[in-house]
């Protein structure tokens, strides 16, 4: 494909021109030889003004190649992000209002994932007027059936929980071999395939199955219901001694006197992408009392408009955005034991060593999206959930109404609260690696290497769903779960020190 007919050598020259036309129109062109971003096309672009009620200015930018269209959209993308991030209300807006006429929920994989990240960044400027967010907002209904509806999809065309749930399972398998009862707590207790493929390998032990007890940790009393029933169910069809002890609350306000660990149990806990909502802090606090926030370095901005070829979205976020923009995740306002661990995470920990667990195997997002700088942020998000929105596109199509619900009310909730939301409400804390390793280990946790028939049954879901692209990597006997080569989720077994 060539852009208005003309070949694809000089196409580069077309877009180059195309910008030249651009700052003439207004009025804006600087002096040859001028190298700061204040005058570099993307910034000139994003505050130039538009003519309101007559559609796109510039026609030709919907005539575009995708890959093009995709450059443009993120480099205004992020020039917007810039201006929000410093208070520039007027400069953002007209940012947004040129994005509007790119970027969509229903269109190419660049367009869609700008859509969200636009919609979280007019979110968070509309919090600077309380009573006009709230207002706009106030009509809104949150459903949780809706959100459990999109989580078995996610589980259902993604293949991340089904993996997490393999890895729990067999790790706690091999942790429990020989034990007569055994208590597994499921901090988000909502599907019950996972439990019933335990309780169908447990049948198949050579000294027989346990007693197994699962408590079910679930904000929603209606969907503990039906998790205790179809468990009971499956349970009493393979004359398996089951117990399931609904417990309805969120995570961090758990009281574990609830969890009724009785003596002699064997204590295992299932924690799939939960722990992450315990590192909401009181952010404005932390900074003023952490001398380290205050010298962390913001995003760098862009200081030119490179053009290339991508194979896939995360490859151009990859190799044009993310390492041009972020600071190294070894720097010392990333590093993992430059800041205390909150209260609410202190307070769990602290609390399940008490119960002496022999197993707990961790899920979570393999992203750095609890940084203080927005910015910082908003270029790890954009490199996690472009490859998100890259491997959904191998699984689902475009037009589907499970792909949109998905983008829309899992991931686009996610972005919108990574970008939109400080302090307490930003729940969406995810870390690395990296992070969890020694925070665990300071709680009294020693790391369980996973074994090599977890990997084994691992890749065997990948290639009976023909979840082709996806890989798993090992990583100081954890596991990585990748797109392509991005990691986005990681599996991790644990075990208190009394074990070891």
């Amino acid at each position: 494909m060539v852009l208005f007919g003309i070949c694809a050598r000089c196409r580069s020259l077309l877009l180059y021109v195309a910008w030249r036309i651009l700052l003439l129109v207004a009025g804006m062109v600087q002096e040859e030889g001028s190298s700061s971003f204040g005058s570099s096309p993307l910034h000139l672009f994003s505050m130039m003004s538009l003519s309101p009620g007559i559609g796109s200015p510039y026609p030709w930018l919907r005539e575009m190649r995708s890959e093009d269209r995709g450059l443009f959209l993120i480099h205004l993308l992020i020039a917007c992000a810039n201006h929000v991030a410093a208070g520039n209300v007027e400069n953002a807006n007209i940012g947004l209002e040129y994005i509007s006429h790119l970027a969509s929920p229903d269109g190419d994989t660049m367009q869609r994932i700008v859509a969200y990240f636009t919609e979280a960044l007019a979110d968070r400027m509309l919090k600077g007027w309380p009573g006009l967010h709230k207002a706009l907002n106030s009509t809104k209904i949150t459903s949780v059936t809706e959100e459990i509806i999109v989580q078995k999809l996610f589980f259902e065309f993604c293949p991340f929980l089904k993996l997490a749930y393999v890895i729990t399972n067999q790790a706690i398998l091999e942790a429990m071999e020989g034990e007569k009862v055994v208590h597994i707590i499921d901090l988000n207790s909502f599907e019950p395939a996972q439990w019933i493929s335990l309780l169908q390998a447990l049948r198949e032990r050579p000294e027989g199955p346990p007693h197994l007890r699962i408590t079910g940790i679930h904000e929603q009393k209606g969907v503990l219901e039906q998790m205790a029933n179809r468990l009971n169910q499956e349970a009493e069809k393979l004359d398996i001694p089951f117990q399931f002890n609904p417990i309805v609350s969120r995570l961090e306000n758990l009281d574990v006197e609830s969890l009724r660990v009785k003596s002699g149990e064997a204590v295992a806990i299932s924690s799939v992408l939960q722990l992450h909502s315990l590192l909401a802090v009181d952010d404005e606090m932390l900074r003023r009392n952490s001398p380290l926030v205050n010298k962390s370095p913001n995003a760098v901005h862009f200081q030119r408009v490179l053009q290339m070829n991508p194979r896939t979205l995360g490859d151009f976020l990859d190799k044009d955005v993310i390492n041009t923009c972020v600071a190294s995740p070894d720097s010392e306002s990333s590093s993992p034991l430059s800041l205390p661990i909150p209260p609410k995470m202190a307070s769990f920990l602290n609390a399940i060593s008490g119960i002496s667990p022999k197993l707990m195997v961790v899920t979570e997002q393999e992203s750095n999206h609890n940084g203080f700088s927005l910015m910082e942020r908003i270029m790890e998000a954009l490199n996690f959930y472009a490859a998100l929105f890259d491997g959904l596109e191998s699984t689902a199509p475009r037009a589907t109404i499970e792909r949109q619900k998905i983008e829309k009310m899992l991931f686009g909730e996610e972005i919108k609260n990574i970008i939109s939301c400080e302090g307490l409400d930003r729940k969406k804390r995810h870390e690395k690696l990296d992070k969890w390793i020694p925070r665990l280990e300071l709680a009294g946790l020693g790391n369980v290497p996973l074994s090599y028939h977890v990997m084994l049954q691992a890749r065997r879901l990948l290639q009976s769903y023909n979840y082709d692209g996806y890989k798993i990597k090992v990583e100081n006997g954890c596991f990585v779960i990748c797109w392509q080569d991005q990691p986005l989720f990681s599996a991790s077994a644990w075990r208190f020190i009394r074990y070891s």
